[in-house]
């Protein structure tokens, strides 16, 4: 009798579960889901329902949060199929962080119950809940799910207590909204100067494995550094911005700490006793990365783009042979002058640049037509005047040529001559200099003046050597009629050099701008060449026609156009980041190239390494994907993408693969076997 009884209980309470108010489930290689209701009907005069949308995910899987993080997508429900259905109030619980491939995604896995607070249109009637679902989980790969659940509560009483606990924890997990709890948020600011989001909290108890995530439109944060203080009653997180939504004021953040939530709406303030400006490390490296950008500074010249202006030097040096050891000295130190005010200026328009929010990085002013449009008209100049076309003799002219003689007319073109150098170093990187450069532009204004400095002293160390032992000159060629061809010689290389920046200009700005640039150059050229026009009016007329030049963009130049992915034996894709984790997860190898045209280290990496036979063969292969991130014109999506990778200029290449999921950074200048390394590396 006793196991009769035991049995018909067995049944009773099985029955209640099969009969449980649920939804027909969805079932997938990847989840499963259902809508689940802690009723068991409508009572009458009821006029709130408590459900959730149940999903539970395969090992692996995972699916995201409201805000995603740098790639993902939120669920999307579209309940216009219900009826007598009024609002639902889609509940979030608390998410937690995934990181791969040096992107931060927000979201679940296991399982996650999404509690819905329903709100019917006519109290105490009979209600449809009918959800179109779109997912998107990811694993290996990514898949968007779209699905329909639909489930139908009719009027009746009672509570399924399964459900309701199941309901009723995942409500538990929801960060409750500004209120008084354990934890509170003392205060938020958003820091446009270094480009950083900082929150403060407190806590009754400690805090023990916490995380922040922020939301603030379509504004994206990297990953944080979090410091405790106070026996971890007080919080600091940190996050870098990578892309700022400016457009939007709504800023909420959200912290998690084990079974403990909470979410606030802040207001940015200002925060300051934050104490990370006293904890990172990177203060300690100060001087290393000082000789670092030293290092880097000197290597820059023997780079293809430097070595014109610097023959341009020697030759002048062998000219000053005759001059006085004070003279000479004297027009090396003032080279080594002009390398030093260019680096200063350039650091001080980083930094201004910086605190505006714009990218910043080594060699972006070869994005700016205005500027580009400039150089090529002054290197024309140059070259016509090595050429024997015209001579300069006043400092107003824009010249280089280094008069012999000891007035103060040749120190000024000593010093013009050491700051087109260095102007003319930024389209070339070398080793050391991408370490330096990015330290510099991560860190504060005293850093970036500091590091360019060095780069300036390494840069101008030719001239400095000279500047301390003149009498080297004597060890140089006499002058001779041999001058004469060497002088054409480095024009052609100039009008080389002007010509390889018209094909970059074109690409930014278009060909109309380019026809005006060099034919308002050449009007120049030609109106400096008639020796029987009164010096003054020739160089008034000149300026004219570069000053024309130099505004051309603004009434010719086209709009910006994405690029394409380059054209050759390379089966380029156009950079997305986004799609570089659904392309490791299948099993590829990612190589990614950030190139620009005005970029000749990256040029010489891409015909001396890339376009290898050995190397664009692997490259071309079904399990290797490249991917070109092409940096000619501004782009605030590789801007972010180098500075997520602690880089502010280019070349950058990384391999990423199954083996290699945050990527592998090689060198600014490639190697055959630095490519195959992280090729192999990378791959399963």
């Amino acid at each position: 009798m006793a196991t009769r009884i035991f049995a018909f209980l067995t049944v009773l309470l099985l029955g209640s579960q099969v009969f449980a108010l649920e939804s027909k489930g969805y079932y997938s290689h990847s989840l499963s889901a259902k809508l689940i209701s802690a009723h068991d009907g409508v009572a009458p005069d009821q006029t709130t329902l408590s459900a959730a949308l149940h999903i539970t995910l395969k090992d692996d899987w995972k699916t995201y949060w409201r805000s995603p993080g740098e790639v993902g997508l939120p669920p999307e429900i579209d309940w216009t199929g219900s009826s007598n259905l009024n609002n639902v109030d889609f509940q979030w619980p608390a998410p937690t962080r995934f990181s791969a491939f040096g992107i931060e995604n927000f979201g679940y896995k296991d399982a996650v119950t999404f509690p819905l607070h329903i709100q019917l249109a006519n109290a105490g009637k009979p209600v449809v809940l009918d959800a179109k679902i779109n997912l998107l989980v990811c694993s290996d790969i990514c898949i968007p799910e779209t699905f329909e659940l639909k489930l139908d509560i009719p009027n009746g009483v009672g509570i399924d207590g399964l459900s309701a606990k199941r309901i009723a924890k995942s409500n538990a997990l929801v960060p409750p909204l500004n209120t008084s709890g354990v934890i509170k948020l003392l205060g938020a600011e958003m820091n446009s100067d270094d480009h950083t989001f900082t929150a403060k909290f407190k806590t009754g108890d400690q805090f023990f494995n916490a995380d922040v995530f922020p939301e603030l439109g379509q504004t994206r944060f990297g990953k944080p550094q979090i410091i405790t203080q106070n026996d971890a009653k007080i919080l600091w997180a940190r996050f870098p911005v990578l892309q700022n939504d400016e457009t939007s004021q709504d800023l909420r953040v959200t912290i998690v700490d084990g079974q403990t939530s909470a979410s606030f709406d802040a207001t940015s303030g200002t925060l300051s006793d934050a104490p990370f400006s006293n904890n990172t490390p990177i203060r300690a490296s100060i001087f290393w990365m000082i000789f670092i950008a030293f290092l880097g500074g000197v290597i820059l010249n023997i780079m293809p783009c430097v070595l014109p202006v610097l023959s341009i030097k020697i030759t002048s040096a062998i000219k000053a042979r005759n001059n006085s050891i004070t003279r000479i000295k004297q027009g090396f130190w003032m080279s080594t002058l002009g390398v030093l005010s260019f680096m200063w200026l350039l650091a001080a328009a980083l930094i201004i640049a910086k605190s505006m929010g714009h990218s910043v990085g080594w060699g972006i002013q070869f994005q700016n037509p205005y500027f580009l449009t400039f150089v090529i008209s002054l290197l024309l100049l140059f070259a016509a005047n090595m050429m024997g076309l015209f001579e300069f003799a006043l400092p107003q002219s824009i010249n280089t040529a280094l008069a012999d003689s000891e007035c103060n007319d040749g120190l000024i073109g000593d010093y013009l001559t050491g700051a087109f150098a260095a102007l003319l170093a930024t389209p070339c990187s070398a080793p050391f200099l991408g370490t330096a450069v990015a330290f510099a532009l991560s860190g504060t204004g005293v850093d970036t003046i500091a590091i360019f400095t060095a780069l300036g002293v390494g840069l101008a160390l030719p001239y400095i050597v000279l500047a301390l032992r003149p009498k080297w000159i004597c060890y140089l060629p006499k002058p001779g009629a041999w001058m004469n061809k060497l002088k054409l010689v480095l024009g052609l290389l100039l009008v080389l050099t002007a010509l390889w920046l018209a094909a970059v200009l074109l690409k930014i700005a278009g060909g109309y701008v380019v026809i005006a640039t060099l034919l308002m150059a050449i009007v120049s050229i030609m109106v400096l060449a008639q020796k029987h026009v009164v010096g003054n009016l020739r160089k008034l007329v000149a300026l004219a026609m570069v000053g024309i030049a130099i505004s051309s963009p603004i009434v010719l130049a086209k709009s910006p156009t994405k690029p394409n992915a380059t054209a050759s034996n390379i089966p380029w894709q156009n950079f997305d980041r986004g799609n570089i984790p659904t392309l490791v997860s299948q099993g590829k190898t990612v190589f990614v190239d950030v190139t620009a045209d005005w970029c000749l280290t990256c040029k010489a990496n891409k015909t001396l390494v890339m376009e290898r036979d050995d190397i664009a063969a692997i490259l071309g292969t079904d399990d290797v994907v490249p991917m070109i991130a092409d940096w000619t014109k501004p782009d605030d999506t590789i801007a972010q993408f180098l500075a997520a990778n602690q880089r502010y200029g280019i070349p950058f290449n990384i391999v990423y693969g199954p083996k290699a999921p945050n990527g592998i950074p090689l060198p600014e200048v490639l190697t055959t076997q630095s490519v195959l390394d992280a090729l192999e590396n990378a791959a399963r």
